[in-house]
């Protein structure tokens, strides 16, 4: 079964910097498109990054030079680089890929991670 699991949330203070990590693993033939994902108390769950896997990347307006999003693929594994965080930016941050199971037939299928915390206050 395909599992994503993030890492790296946490309380940060404003203006600091936070390192989100996504490995994505099990039955994995191949993955398309990889993103973040955030969710705060009472909004939305609204796209934060994304990448292709070519490398392309698009930003939310909010995160635009402050935000980065990588990936390596290699290791199955994409990562969000938050600096200059806001206290708007505190939410739980969810990874998704699109992926290709190695029994799901030719079809991409969305996966979810379980979600990680990102508090930001002094």
């Amino acid at each position: 079964q395909v599992q994503l699991v993030e890492s790296g949330g946490g309380l940060v203070q404003p203006g600091g910097s936070l390192r989100l990590s996504c490995a994505a693993s099990g039955g994995i033939f191949s993955i398309n498109a990889m993103g973040w994902y955030r969710q705060a108390p009472g909004k939305e769950r609204e796209l934060v990054a994304g990448i292709t896997n070519g490398g392309t990347t698009n930003y939310a307006d909010s995160v635009k030079g402050r935000f980065t999003i990588s990936r390596d693929n290699a290791k199955n594994t994409v990562y969000l680089q938050m600096n200059s965080l806001k206290p708007e930016d505190a939410a739980v941050y969810y990874c998704n890929a699109d992926i290709r199971t190695l029994y799901g037939g030719i079809l991409y299928r969305p996966y979810w991670g379980q979600g990680t915390q990102v508090t930001v206050s002094s």
